[in-house]
């Protein structure tokens, strides 16, 4: 064993060593290194033996021999692409307590607009910083594709509706979650429902935009030519005053965001209209508030810790340190509030 060291408080306390493992367990030290690190290759038996000698030996690796030992730093970058909406940032959050408990830091760039230039200054910086790998929230294809067709030398996992695989992190709930809110109108009895999608570039906007039309569509209902929003209250608001001067028969709104679903709602009371007995409204991601908009909104509340998890799951696989899971189905919820209700002409049948 190694030699003893004397606390600050007088006690002695022994110092484990990986050595001391590897003695103890009947292995090479760097078996003990794979098991540390959570890279295959290592039998069953062999792992359980060797995490029985951590456990009994209070073995605790530091950072900077685990560091040396995977000959790569410890520290992963983030890109989150677009405003700092509840949804990226969860996800950025939640991207950030898994790697700490992983033993990783988090280095973060926030980019308001999809810009190729920013984004490739914040790779190079965090290739300059050393990191292991890189992990993006992504808004728009073309970002995925900037990062995809240059020699960024590390691995890079990017986020979003339709990016799975290796290098991916795909979020297969955008498309089912969506289309549970416009069905849910349906059900309702509303037959003339318009959308307020995201911006014609977003990934999330399109995958809830072909929701929206797959569903109208399943029904034998009409898809209207979709309303460009911008994920702001503003944008909304804009968006309602346009139909409210174009399309007098709507009877419903699904709203890509909560924001932008705010943003109608003032609109459609400061011209008069009752929420939810003239016009119903849906929006999507469950932002904190939104169970204190006036009405409350009827949204979507989607899994975004477990979709934060995965994503630097997925760093983790790229690093050799997990292995490609398969996409998990994470639970949505429809979050039925005042915002919604039957229209006037389903009611007086």
């Amino acid at each position: 064993m190694s030699q003893d060291r004397q606390t600050r408080h007088g006690d002695i306390r022994p110092t484990s060593t990986i050595m001391d493992v590897a003695r103890l367990a009947g292995v090479s030290h760097q078996t003990v290194s794979r098991v540390l690190n959570r890279l295959p290759n290592v039998r069953p038996a062999t792992r359980a033996r060797v995490e029985l000698a951590i456990a009994q030996l209070r073995y605790v690796p530091s950072e900077a021999a685990r560091a040396l030992a995977t000959k790569r730093s410890l520290s992963v970058g983030l890109i989150v692409e677009g405003p700092p909406w509840h949804a990226p940032a969860s996800m950025a959050l939640h991207f950030t307590e898994a790697a700490a408990r992983a033993g990783y830091a988090v280095l973060a760039a926030q980019i308001r607009e999809s810009d190729s230039r920013q984004v490739r200054e914040a790779v190079d910086l965090f290739v300059r910083r050393n990191v292991a790998a890189i992990g993006i929230v992504a808004s728009t294809r073309e970002t995925v594709a900037t990062i995809a067709g240059g020699e960024v030398g590390v691995p890079v996992v990017a986020v979003g509706p339709d990016v799975a695989g290796p290098g991916g992190s795909a979020d297969p709930d955008q498309f089912r979650a969506a289309k549970a809110a416009v069905e849910h109108l349906i059900g309702l009895g509303h037959r003339h429902i318009r959308h307020v999608s995201g911006p014609p570039r977003s990934l999330d906007g399109t995958e809830r935009t072909r929701a929206w039309r797959s569903a109208l569509s399943e029904h034998g209902l009409e898809a209207p030519a979709p309303i460009a929003g911008d994920w702001t209250a503003a944008g909304g608001y804009a968006a309602a005053r346009h139909l409210l001067a174009t399309d007098p028969s709507l009877t419903a709104v699904f709203a890509a965001n909560d924001q932008m679903a705010l943003g109608l709602m003032r609109a459609f009371r400061e011209s008069g209209m009752d929420i939810p007995a003239d016009v119903s409204v849906v929006g999507f991601d469950d932002a904190p508030d939104a169970e204190y908009y006036t009405p409350p909104l009827t949204t979507v509340r989607r899994d975004l810790e477990a979709l934060g998890r995965e994503a630097f799951d997925a760093v983790l696989a790229e690093l050799g340190e997990r292995r490609h899971g398969e996409i998990a189905r994470r639970p949505t919820r429809l979050v039925e509030r005042g915002s919604t209700a039957a229209p006037r002409s389903h009611l007086s049948r």
